[in-house]
């Protein structure tokens, strides 16, 4: 899809005037000829404002693809089958099945999941608890550790032969590693790191995700191929609750060309304890309102008296105060506590999308018109050198009753 300039229909002062009209200096007129370069970013001012017909925009074909030949919304389920976590299904995956349910309610579709690992167990049955109408297991000692060939082999296979119309994965480690390899694998396009999603009655998936920094919430559709793949974040949506299983467990035959890869694993080094804010339960953050390095310590002492993880936004990473891993936004973590207290942050909508699926927010700022406020729940207008020592009173009170 693009920009179309008919010039049989431009005069040289009307391309003069197109040149003029467009933002991104992206026309050019040699030899009579309007012209419109690769700075075009195609937002169509001069379609609307300039002489009608002279330049128009045009979507690409589609390739005519049969969506009926693809049914179904799939979850890729990661499993563990080796270390501290072995036998345990990552609880991304359970959110994922909980959205692909209510997706699926709009098309009536049957929702998949996958299973890759060895030893699977009971992990099966628990996705079927979970909501899945079918849960498709490749199970082999091959998938005991995490080896990207086999495992998009895998997938692959799967898509091949079960035909989803959408495939939602985990955006962790593994999952986006994963899954851009086996969207190029079957030509598919990928919308990563997705913080809303809906379905059109046509199967069409609209995968939402912030863009242009943050400042616009891009909605992605791709009509014109399938499957549809997307990743989500850890904590943007809710894990159902359990129900009883109606669904079947299909086991998939492991191949030869599965189990073949360039990588081999020589040994397994113990991977130190991580941070990890996104399990907290209660979270005090802090921004740019804190006037020094030092002030931590009063923030440190509200997280202390409420049993809470202690974060920040990114201009404290930036700065050296904070390890990175307590960061809540788009490029860091994205956290769903049952309380979150926000000190001196003025909710840019990359923070804002990390946090606000918490379940009680409470906002600490001098400016009555930041942006956070528009997500709290409830809001302290003031110093938070003033306001944290009360909070921290009270705090202290409730402990001691």
């Amino acid at each position: 899809m693009g920009i179309v300039v008919h010039n049989d229909r431009i005069t040289p002062k009307e391309a003069d005037a197109l040149m003029k009209l467009c933002p991104f200096g992206a026309f050019s007129y040699e030899k009579g000829e309007l012209s419109a370069g690769p700075a075009c970013r195609m937002c169509r001012l001069c379609v609307k404002n300039g002489p009608p017909g002279a330049v128009t925009f045009e979507e690409e074909k589609t390739s005519g693809i049969n969506k009926d030949l693809w049914r179904g919304i799939a979850v890729y389920a990661e499993y563990c089958s080796r270390g501290k976590n072995s036998g345990r299904v990552h609880p991304v995956s359970l959110e994922l099945l909980g959205k692909a349910r209510e997706l699926a309610s709009v098309t009536g579709h049957p929702v998949y999941a996958l299973l890759i690992g060895s030893g699977t167990g009971d992990a099966a049955e628990q996705l079927l608890e979970y909501g899945a109408d079918a849960v498709y297991v490749y199970d082999n000692k091959v998938f005991t550790d995490f080896i990207i060939s086999p495992f998009a082999a895998t997938f692959t296979d799967f898509i091949q032969k079960v035909k989803p119309s959408s495939i939602l994965v985990g955006a962790t480690s593994r999952g986006r590693s994963l899954a851009p390899k086996v969207a190029a694998r079957v030509r598919a396009g990928l919308t990563a790191d997705c913080t809303m999603l809906e379905m059109k009655e046509n199967t069409d998936l609209v995968q939402i995700r912030p863009a242009f920094g943050g400042n616009i919430m891009a909605r992605i559709v791709t009509p014109g191929t399938r499957p549809q793949f997307c990743t989500v974040r850890y904590k943007i949506f809710s894990a159902p609750e359990k129900q009883l299983p109606h669904g079947r467990i299909v086991m998939m035959d492991v191949t030869g060309d599965m189990l073949s890869g360039s990588t081999e694993i020589i040994s397994i080094l113990p991977k130190p304890e991580e941070i990890d804010i996104s399990d907290a339960e209660v979270i005090v953050a802090v921004g740019r309102g804190l006037k020094s390095k030092d002030d931590i310590r009063l923030a440190s002492d509200l997280a202390k008296a409420l049993g809470a993880q202690l974060a920040c936004t990114r201009p404290l990473v930036e700065a050296g105060w904070f390890d990175p891993r307590r960061q809540i936004g788009l490029s860091g973590r994205t956290v769903k506590p049952k309380l979150i207290i926000t000190l001196g942050i003025s909710g840019s909508v990359q923070f804002a999308a990390g946090m606000r699926n918490s379940d009680v927010i409470i906002a600490v700022n001098s400016d009555r018109n930041a942006p956070i406020f528009s997500v709290a729940h409830r809001g302290f207008v003031g110093d938070l050198y003033g306001i944290v020592p009360k909070l921290l009173e009270k705090a202290e009170e409730y402990r001691n009753v």
